[in-house]
């Protein structure tokens, strides 16, 4: 009987967890269809929308706090922004590649820019 007692515990820990998870975009950046042609990327609390953006070179690419409430940065490669809660960032990607950024204040607020010809 003690062990029955001992099973939901365990149950609303798995389920907090599995929700932690997809709450910050748990599926692998891998794994996403990248949006093609998207420039402006939403930065909401806990993920960024879409994750995934495929642009051309030369093409500034916005990151957007309207749908923010708390604050989160964009850091990449040759990229950083400032901790904000409201605004826009910009950069423009000049050279062909997989630019992988994240919000280091929140682990899992991770995105993708990849830029082709």
């Amino acid at each position: 009987m003690r062990r029955w007692s001992r099973t939901p515990g365990v149950l609303v820990l798995w389920v907090a967890l599995a929700s932690a998870v997809l709450a910050c975009g748990g599926r692998s950046l891998d794994d996403i269809e990248p949006a093609v042609g998207v420039t402006t990327v939403a930065v909401r609390d806990n993920m960024f929308g879409p994750r995934v953006i495929e642009v051309p070179a030369g093409t500034e690419v916005t990151w957007d706090w309207a749908e923010a409430r708390r604050g989160h940065n964009v850091i990449g490669e040759g990229f950083a922004s400032d901790v904000l809660v409201e605004g826009e960032f910009r950069h423009t990607f000049t050279a062909r590649g997989t630019y992988d950024y994240l919000c280091t204040l929140h682990g899992g607020m991770r995105g993708r820019v990849i830029v082709g010809e």
